[in-house]
């Protein structure tokens, strides 16, 4: 196993994440507990000592399971995070009674790691608002009790969305897990992302390093190519090794839901493989061709909201728009939107054509965002 260091610990770079643990006849809520724990046992034994759970995996049932899989070993032996889940508008203001029940169904006096829960459009407001809802203040102070080792946060939102939480609770940040791989080092502005993290001296933590499965297999030519390269390396394993070029990144969580996945994860992580720079472009170039296919060109150039009627963010909504067709669905384009008001939405296009009359890349923008609401519903 690799191991990073992290403030004088040495943490695996392979971490078990427990939002796709192996379920009972499809359904997501009924986790198999003894698949699971096989699973555990087989991490410890393997040198995987970071576990990553959250208040509303598998149902709220994540947590449970968890505990119940690491109560069997010694406290030093591991470290668990969880996370308080404000992607909910419901629990912005319960912190004070899910932060106890999390420790009760963790079995734990203390969260080695614990996390802001997905800060997004969605809640930014609702975090920096520590008047109405002391979330931070809360957090903080269970840190200072020694109830949370380390504080950190996860973050789907955009840039701008990173950088005023930053602004904010940067100094008493000692982590920040972001959704990266190969695909969104670009396409969900990953590379600015890590770059302002580095700004701040801020480690990244990793979660969705295969896209939820879209990088494990791919294309044939696609998997010929790098497969040349490297012919002893396994498709899933081209995520793992692009993570590992990037120096900031220190754990990488994987949501294994089967046997099978975590010992070939395993492997992968039993030697510390970065790319070399032929290795790097090959697989930027796969990416690219592989986001090009049902998105829309769109370079930010932002003639055309100068022409748009409704002052419409016609660049950021082309870029939901591509997040949202390419994953086929997903919740991170509905989550920005709902921060937007009515007028702002795609559905606010008027049709009228103004902006296509300045598009370098000659996007049929109405079609576009009509298409877009649909898609939507």
């Amino acid at each position: 196993m690799i191991y990073r260091d992290f403030q004088g610990l040495k943490l695996s770079a392979l971490g078990f994440g427990a939002m796709r643990l192996p379920v009972l006849d499809g359904d997501d809520s009924r986790i198999d507990e003894a698949a699971a724990l096989r699973m555990v046992d087989t991490a410890m034994q393997n040198g995987i000592n970071y576990y990553d759970t959250a208040w509303g995996y598998h149902g709220e049932n994540s947590e449970t399971v968890m505990g119940k899989a690491l109560a069997r070993y010694p406290r030093d032996s591991f470290h668990v995070a969880t996370k308080f889940p404000g992607y909910d508008a419901s629990n912005w203001s319960k912190v004070r009674e899910i932060f106890p029940c999390q420790l009760e169904k963790l079995g734990v006096d203390y969260f080695d790691f614990y996390l802001f829960h997905n800060v997004c459009e969605m809640n930014i407001d609702a975090y920096l608002d520590d008047e109405k809802y002391g979330i931070y203040s809360y957090l903080t102070e269970q840190k200072r009790r020694g109830r949370i080792r380390h504080l950190g946060f996860s973050c789907h939102g955009e840039p701008d969305v990173l950088k005023r939480f930053l602004d904010a609770y940067g100094k008493d940040m000692e982590f920040c897990q972001l959704q990266l791989n190969y695909l969104d080092w670009t396409f969900q502005h990953g590379r600015e992302k890590v770059e302002l993290l580095r700004q701040w001296g801020i480690p990244v933590w990793v979660m969705e390093p295969l896209r939820g499965g879209k990088l494990a297999k791919l294309q044939p030519e696609h998997e010929a190519a790098l497969t040349a390269l490297r012919p002893d390396e396994g498709i899933p394993a081209w995520a793992f090794r692009f993570l590992q070029s990037i120096p900031s990144v220190t754990v990488i969580l994987s949501g294994m839901s089967n046997q099978e996945q975590l010992e070939k994860n395993l492997a992968t992580f039993a030697e510390d493989k970065p790319l070399n720079e032929a290795e790097m472009k090959t697989l930027m170039d796969i990416a690219a061709r592989m986001l090009s296919r049902g998105t829309v060109p769109c370079t930010a150039c932002h003639y055309c909201v100068s022409h748009c009627p409704m002052s419409l963010d016609i660049p950021r909504l082309l870029s939901l728009y591509n997040e949202h067709a390419y994953t086929g669905g997903g919740f991170i384009a509905p989550m920005a939107l709902s921060a937007l008001p009515a007028d702002k939405l795609p559905s606010a296009c008027l049709q009228c054509r103004s902006c296509e009359q300045v598009c370098p890349q000659q996007i049929r923008i109405s079609e576009v965002l009509a298409d877009f609401s649909a898609k939507l519903g």
